[in-house]
């Protein structure tokens, strides 16, 4: 590596670290981490930990489980990204999944997401100003009998429209 990129990526290692020694959910991880003896096969169980302790998985919380676990900071953020479990954003108060798998495509789930961007200004990924909602989508949540299924707060709802999308919304918004 460099010598001009090495500097800047050891200092935010170490302001990272010193950041982190004041956090008991770090304390928390790094038990975790322990009791999986530090192995770098145990990347998606120390993931879950970091995420369910902090709710998302940001940079920095990236980059001290790829220094605890030695592993590159790009492996850790390949596994982060590719499993859509993980979140790299902060999420809202309540989350709305619309699956986008071929079955409840083809039955209308595009028109259930565009309702939803339309209504409330937010896109897949993305969460409202307010802190609100956070629409999301999966590839397939394996429900295909009910499609369009949506998962509202981590309950399936089969069978959805734009409209009963909307209404579900819509009661979150007004609380």
């Amino acid at each position: 590596m460099n010598a001009s990129v090495a500097k800047p990526q050891k200092k935010r290692i170490l302001a990272m670290l010193e950041h982190a020694s004041g956090d008991k959910r770090f304390k928390i991880l790094e038990v975790h981490m322990k009791k999986h003896q530090f192995r770098q096969d145990a990347l998606i169980e120390v993931l879950h930990k970091a995420q369910e302790l902090f709710g998302y998985l940001e940079d920095d919380l990236l980059l001290f489980v790829s220094v605890k676990l030695k592993l590159p900071p790009s492996r850790v953020y390949g596994v982060a990204t590719f499993y859509h479990f993980f979140q790299l954003k902060p999420q809202g108060e309540h989350a709305c999944v619309v699956c986008m798998g071929t079955a409840c495509y083809v039955k209308g789930a595009d028109k259930i997401l565009d309702a939803i961007t339309l209504k409330h200004k937010v896109r897949a990924g993305e969460t409202t100003a307010d802190n609100k909602l956070s629409l999301l989508t999966a590839r397939c949540i394996g429900a295909c009998g009910i499609a369009p299924a949506v998962v509202y707060d981590g309950t399936v709802t089969p069978r959805a429209t734009p409209e009963s999308a909307l209404e579900h919304i819509n009661h979150w918004m007004q609380k």
